[in-house]
């Protein structure tokens, strides 16, 4: 088990420098013709005929009963449009589009295996990224720049470098030799977790509507046209309010798990999906609560052991 100390040097590297992370694993797409963005726009959740070149969003795609499927990210590369989304999700995102790109001038091409992705996480991301690249990106997440043969996409928490497979080495080198450190998986989920950013295949799957999991605000578009399950998640904004939504969880106690229920006025009113052992924070977790417990509410996890339902971001 990875402890508080041993992910401390880590953590203090990408809160107060900048972190490198390899997140070549990520499953990557790219659609080529002249109605790649009106196709989207049926399929996703967000307005991508509204992109325009050098930016980007983020988006879900979904069951017709408004479940989600997957989310993605889309940028307007010009000449294509490239996407990437958790590989668990890669299969579905192809199916989608093999499916119902038909009819469409729209052509597919996996870049999965041939693009390689790091991630930069920290305040001196952008500092690394004109130091390496001579190039960062506008300050709007999903803003993106084209220096060399890297991209350099904005994040929430810093910067990432997209690039052909063969240029790999050369990219992390000069990220290295402009100050960046290597981090694990492990330390950069602690921020996530921090951040409140849901991950699917982790906290998010097929059982959930985006606005169970706050993403709403980033991922839907109110204002443009149809696009699969738009019925639910409209009905569920305007009418509804969801049974469940993402919280935080604190603890005193080292008790949340991954599928942990929790106890509230003697029935379940939770589940765990994502737990870390913040340096900042000690044990926190991202859970899906029933709606009528409150923020501030105290839980029963386990045996013994207590949770602090929070407001996210954790703060």
């Amino acid at each position: 088990m990875t402890t508080v100390r041993s992910i401390e040097p880590e953590y203090a590297v990408m809160t107060s420098a900048c972190g490198l992370l390899d997140r070549s694993e990520r499953g990557k797409l790219a659609l080529t013709g002249t109605e790649g963005k009106s196709f989207l726009q049926g399929q996703v959740t967000n307005d991508t005929e509204a992109l325009r070149e050098g930016h980007g969003c983020y988006a879900a795609f979904l069951t017709r009963k408004g479940k989600m499927l997957g989310d993605l990210r889309i940028l307007d590369a010009g000449g294509e449009l490239l996407l990437d989304t958790e590989r668990v999700a890669l299969q579905e995102l192809f199916n989608m589009i093999r499916h119902f790109s038909i009819g469409y001038k729209v052509e597919m091409a996996k870049r999965t295996v041939e693009c390689g992705l790091l991630s930069l996480i920290g305040p001196q991301a952008d500092a690394v990224a004109q130091a390496a690249f001579d190039a960062a990106p506008g300050a709007a997440e999903h803003d993106h720049v084209v220096s060399g043969e890297v991209r350099l996409i904005r994040t929430e928490l810093g910067i990432d470098l997209l690039f052909d497979m063969a240029a790999a080495e050369r990219v992390r080198l000069a990220a290295i030799q402009a100050g960046a450190e290597s981090v694990t998986e492990t330390a950069a989920e602690i921020l996530r977790i921090e951040h409140g950013r849901p991950r699917y295949g982790i906290d998010l799957d097929d059982s959930i509507i985006p606005q169970e999991a706050g993403l709403n605000e980033r991922a839907v578009s109110f204002t443009k046209g149809c696009y699969v399950g738009q019925e639910t998640v409209a009905r569920l904004f305007y009418r509804g309010k969801p049974n469940r939504q993402l919280r935080g969880l604190r603890s005193a106690d080292e008790v949340l798990e991954p599928g942990l229920e929790l106890v509230y006025e003697d029935r379940v009113a939770a589940r765990v999906t994502s737990v870390a052992v913040s340096p900042r924070l000690g044990p926190i977790a991202l859970a899906f609560v029933r709606r009528e417990v409150p923020v501030g509410a105290s839980m029963k996890a386990g045996e013994g052991g207590s949770a602090e339902v929070v407001e996210l971001p954790f703060s």
